[in-house]
């Protein structure tokens, strides 16, 4: 026999049926003593509310707004007399649940005949299981090596963003030309009415290698001709720089004329004292070594949120894998149809499921965690989170914000509850990875740049 929980409070008769380890049935009878002083309640308040022809604002006969609404009304009420207790019940009780309560469909419900009422919830049980974490767990810990490669890769990258504007006579292959495209009918000559357009095209972002190299060495005034198939690589390209409907770009085909009118060029900085007083002050870097240096310091810091990131997928992985945790499918899958926003077919269900499930098997490890480890997040830590956050915004466009704005805006973030959730649950996460990296072993091993993302050479 299955365990059976019952509540009595007041009139109303609350009972838990555990079904399975992971399943269990809720159900909650309403008698009139559980809903009846709420519904004339809530029948005053709409009476004083009413305005109807015949009758002053307010004074409505309580018969015809029962008439009118009181179905709807009792509704409403039996609505959120059932949510509170479903929720205080299951708090009160300490049940942990995943999804919502589903209400039963076998649940036999008659407003305008009944006085009394039985509905019956399917709950999805949370597993048990624990999360030990010691020397003996052991994870491999990918770092970047910071080698004179990337260094170089980067130090070209601030050279070209660092460097100034020229206009040369003859294009390389990463200048770019400005220039005015006009169509071409089958025998070369200008289409009149036809597409006129004045734009600009970056030589080295061009695919098709042919049209690079007849594109590089050109000059202003010349005049060069391709297909619209060789300068663009799709109907969207073509739309966007010729300034013609989607459906036409579809099937257009012409050939182009293309007259340069100017060239652009980005000639590279010179790694000298300058440069070295712009990016930090001077006399902070007084020598391409000492800028080296400075480059793999920056690096260094730039790839730590990614080797955090990738220890975590590798953890979360892990530990998913080794602990297997049965969840409660059937009921999640018919949760995820019910609440689901957009129409979820059950072939879309069943192909989706198991990343989902996955998902959810880390959530609860890391909630394992946290709970393990009683780990806090205070609204001052939140507060401290969110203004940093506000702070790195406007440095991103070099800009200092006075304290008492940036105090205004955390207040509207902190406000708004998914925006606090984030901030909340990104601090989690940061204490669970420090838990992770000071209670297990941790195998650092340095990686090229390119085996780190999964590029291939």
């Amino acid at each position: 026999m299955h365990p059976l929980y019952l509540l009595k409070k007041n009139n109303m008769n609350i009972s838990k049926k555990d079904i399975s380890a992971l399943n269990a049935e809720l159900s909650i009878t309403l008698a009139p003593a559980d809903y009846e002083v709420k519904v004339e309640n809530a029948i005053k308040k709409v009476q004083k509310q009413a305005a109807l022809p015949g009758f002053r604002p307010g004074k409505v006969p309580v018969g015809l707004i029962k008439k009118q609404h009181g179905k709807s009304i009792l509704v409403d009420e039996i609505n959120k007399i059932l949510n509170e207790t479903l929720y205080n019940y299951i708090n009160e009780n300490k049940i942990e649940i995943l999804g919502n309560p589903m209400p039963k469909e076998d649940n036999k419900i008659d407003f305008d005949s009944q006085k009394e009422w039985t509905f019956n919830y399917e709950l999805g049980l949370t597993p048990q299981f624990d999360v030990k974490l010691d020397n003996n767990q052991s994870f491999v810990y990918n770092k970047v090596k910071i080698d004179d490669e990337l260094v170089e890769k980067y130090l070209k990258d601030v050279k070209r963003n660092y460097g100034k504007p020229s206009n040369p006579e003859v294009a390389g292959a990463r200048d770019v030309l400005y220039i005015d495209i006009v169509e071409l009918d089958a025998e070369n000559n200008i289409v009149a009415g036809g597409v006129f357009k004045s734009t600009s095209i970056g030589i080295d972002r061009l695919k098709n290698e042919a049209t690079k190299a007849k594109l590089t060495g050109a000059k202003v005034v010349d005049k060069i001709v391709l297909n619209a198939n060789d300068l663009y690589d799709s109907a969207v390209d073509k739309s966007m720089s010729l300034g013609i409907d989607k459906e036409v770009a579809e099937n257009f085909n012409s050939n182009l004329q293309l007259t340069v009118r100017n060239i652009a060029r980005m000639e590279d900085a010179e790694l000298n004292q300058e440069l070295f007083d712009k990016l930090y002050g001077a006399g902070t870097v007084n020598s391409l070594e000492e800028f080296k240096d400075k480059i793999k310091g920056e690096l260094a810091l730039m790839f730590e949120q990614d080797t955090d990131r990738k220890f975590v997928e590798i953890v979360e992985k892990t530990l998913v894998e080794k602990l297997n945790i049965t969840l409660p499918d059937d009921f999640l899958k018919r949760w995820l149809m019910a609440v689901n926003e957009k129409p979820l077919t059950k072939e879309q269900l069943e192909a989706e499921y198991p990343a989902y499930a996955k998902s959810m098997q880390w959530k609860l490890i890391e909630n394992k965690i946290i709970k393990n480890n009683e780990i806090t997040v205070t609204a001052d830590e939140a507060k401290e989170e969110a203004s940093n956050y506000v702070r790195s915004q406007f440095a991103r466009y070099g800009q200092v914000p006075d304290e008492t704005e940036v105090a205004k805006i955390v207040q509207g973030i902190l406000t708004k509850e998914q925006e606090a959730q984030k901030i909340f649950e990104g601090l989690y996460s940061k204490k669970v990875l420090d838990v992770l990296k000071t209670s297990c072993k941790l195998e650092t091993k340095e990686v090229s740049y390119n085996e780190f993302f999964g590029i291939k050479d």
